[in-house]
């Protein structure tokens, strides 16, 4: 076995010893839910899928072949509210992460790797095959990864989410792909017939999601917003 292969091999032993003992910490307040506030800021939805994973180092490492994740956020930036709803497809537990749970909004463009900024609940059966996980959590958000001794949750706010949405993307990880079993970049999606980030309220009188991921008009929609989010994406990028 080669030197590098040996480090590879020892750093993920140590990543899913890490892991381990993260999932025995307790809930802090950041964790608890909270009520879907009654209007939203913006809303963003991804389509993650195994060949869009990369490691620690960005380096592509595909995840579980076949599975796919639909990502659905709507988000209060004024209260600092985000509500989340994830179906997992083809992911197999248990799931592992050094961070508070293995769900998680990262940071960084598409194709690098970024620090967690918020950890959601895992997604659990639903009885039908299927992972799912729902509900609102509030900041200040809490990632359970320390740099330099601070949260990368610290300090991070909905709005930046807002600005460069392009530049974040949502994964889980399961034991058996550390680096990632799927992984999507996010993107912004209007909600009910009002553009995301003029005030819209959060679809019908049931309280679901207007967010539109699949169908024609989904697909318009996400179309329609894509250059924004490269043309941001950019300018991120050159600061």
């Amino acid at each position: 076995m080669s030197r590098n292969r040996r480090v590879a091999v020892v750093l993920a032993g140590a990543a899913a010893a890490a892991s381990l003992l993260f999932a025995g910490q307790p809930a802090s307040a950041a964790d608890d839910p909270v009520d879907e506030p009654a209007t939203f800021t913006s809303q963003f939805t991804t389509t993650a899928t195994a060949d869009q994973v990369v490691n620690a180092e960005s380096v592509a490492t595909p995840g579980e072949a076949g599975a796919t994740g639909i990502f659905n956020y709507r988000v209060n930036s004024d209260l600092e509210i985000i509500c989340y709803d994830v179906t997992l497809r083809g992911v197999t537990p248990p799931y592992m992460s050094m961070a508070r749970t293995a769900t998680h909004l990262h940071d960084n463009v598409v194709g690098r790797s970024g620090p967690p900024r918020i950890s959601f609940p895992n997604p659990e059966d639903a009885g039908d095959g299927t992972l799912t996980s729902k509900g609102c959590v509030q900041g200040p958000f809490v990632s359970g990864i320390l740099v330099d001794g601070v949260d990368t949750g610290s300090g991070w706010t909905l709005e930046e989410l807002e600005a460069d949405p392009a530049s974040y993307y949502s994964d889980t990880h399961t034991m058996a792909y550390v680096a990632g079993a799927v992984r999507g970049q996010m993107t912004q999606v209007p909600m009910g017939g009002v553009d995301t980030g003029a005030g819209g309220t959060a679809g019908g009188d049931d309280g679901t999601s207007a967010l539109l991921p699949i169908g024609l008009v989904g697909l318009a929609a996400i179309g329609g917003s894509l250059l924004l989010i490269r043309r941001r994406g950019a300018a991120a990028r050159q600061r």
